[in-house]
């Protein structure tokens, strides 16, 4: 009898899945209509109020929370939020909670095998502060758990709200579960920069439950593949899922300004949302590390949040602004604020060889940015 994989195990119930269709729904109509509701508000009711007080129109975020702090449909939407980020975390758990042991027993079916990748963990690694106090997305007990924590339960949490969001998007015939999306959209960011890249050595930065790491592996299945992540327990499901593939991926535990990884191991370097998901402290670090990582000729190219506040109106950054504060996205701030070109150019980037673009995606867009070391 064959074994089921991992993606064929993961598999909500009809209750299950009808109540995170529910949780997708609700996000749709909260991050959608309802905002679209709140930015017509604000013009014929919010703006008009505080320039009415103040002489002027709100003039950023932190002025347009206060014009919008007393009215009753921008608390009706925070109040939402909130709660729907509880209720995705609560409908996705009921999910992992029932198919973590059939993970594990996969896990232990896998480890009876020759690994075909390479896991690097460190029994002594403490994440560094603030990341290590914080909840990201409010995930229940963060992405780092306890000391010594090697349950899988941890990555299936932050892959099945990947799966919530991607069933309420509306799944393609032939979607699998942990479709690397993001990870091939970066791909072809990518290869609209540069001409058939083939890169014989790959690092994914900041690669979480690696499920778009798959993406650069099959893209690229010669180069020797790495990811690399604060999170152990998020390190273990990679390491799972990839071997559950068939693919030989390799995963350390470090942090992504100082990987150590030899100078100029790499020929390509790539990040998708983590420099809104780590502390801007550490972001000239990490530019420096990736530069110091390249080859001659190497690529690095990161995809983020467009959420740079010339590109957004009041609302949206007043929106965004009440997410940091209160939703599990503490960094989001410090990111958006960079001018990341020129972040690339004091990491050691040539300025002739840096992009900081935004790329179309659906009906938005997305920020492209890096460089080639040269």
């Amino acid at each position: 009898m064959t074994e089921k994989t991992l993606k064929e195990i993961y598999r909500p119930r009809h209750d299950e899945a009808s109540r995170q269709a529910f949780v997708g729904a609700l996000k749709g109509y909260l991050n959608g209509p309802l905002e679209a509701r709140l930015a017509k508000r604000y013009e014929d009711a919010v703006k008009p109020g505080y320039a009415k007080a103040h002489g002027r129109a709100p003039k950023d975020r932190l002025e347009g929370t206060e014009a919008f702090r007393g009215d009753h449909l921008f608390q009706l939407w925070g109040s939402s939020v909130f709660t729907s980020q509880d209720l995705m975390w609560e409908t996705v758990g009921e999910t992992c909670d029932r198919l973590l042991p059939e993970f594990e027993a996969r896990r232990e079916a896998l480890a009876r095998r020759e690994p075909l990748g390479r896991l690097e963990l460190k029994e002594d690694f403490v994440p560094p502060d603030p990341i290590r106090q914080v909840e990201i997305h409010r995930q229940p007990g963060g992405y780092f758990g306890q000391p010594g924590d090697a349950s899988l339960r941890r990555g299936m949490d932050y892959m099945g709200t990947g799966e919530l969001y991607r069933a309420a998007k509306g799944l393609s015939e032939g979607d699998e579960v942990g479709d690397p999306g993001m990870g091939n959209y970066l791909l072809g960011a990518l290869r609209r920069r540069f001409a058939k890249p083939d890169p014989a050595s790959l690092l994914d930065m900041g690669c979480g439950v690696g499920v778009h790491t798959i993406a650069y592996k099959q893209a690229f299945p010669k180069a020797e593949v790495w990811g690399v992540d604060l999170s152990g327990p998020f390190l273990q499901f990679a390491h799972v899922w990839a071997e559950d593939k068939g693919l030989a991926i390799n995963y350390r535990q470090a942090n992504a300004n100082e990987t150590g990884f030899a100078d100029g191991q790499f020929d390509l370097i790539v990040s998708h949302i983590m420099f809104h998901e780590t502390w801007h402290d550490i972001l000239p670090g990490i530019m420096a590390e990736a530069h110091r990582l390249l080859a001659p000729g190497g690529i690095f190219l990161n995809g983020d949040t467009p959420y740079q506040p010339n590109r957004l109106s009041i609302t949206k950054q007043v929106t965004n602004h009440w997410q940091v504060v209160n939703n599990g996205e503490p960094f989001w701030t410090g990111y958006a604020d960079t001018d990341m070109r020129q972040a690339l150019i004091d990491g050691g980037f040539d300025a002739e060889h840096v992009f900081a673009e935004y790329d179309p995606l659906g009906s938005g867009e997305y920020h492209i940015f890096g460089g080639v070391k040269t």
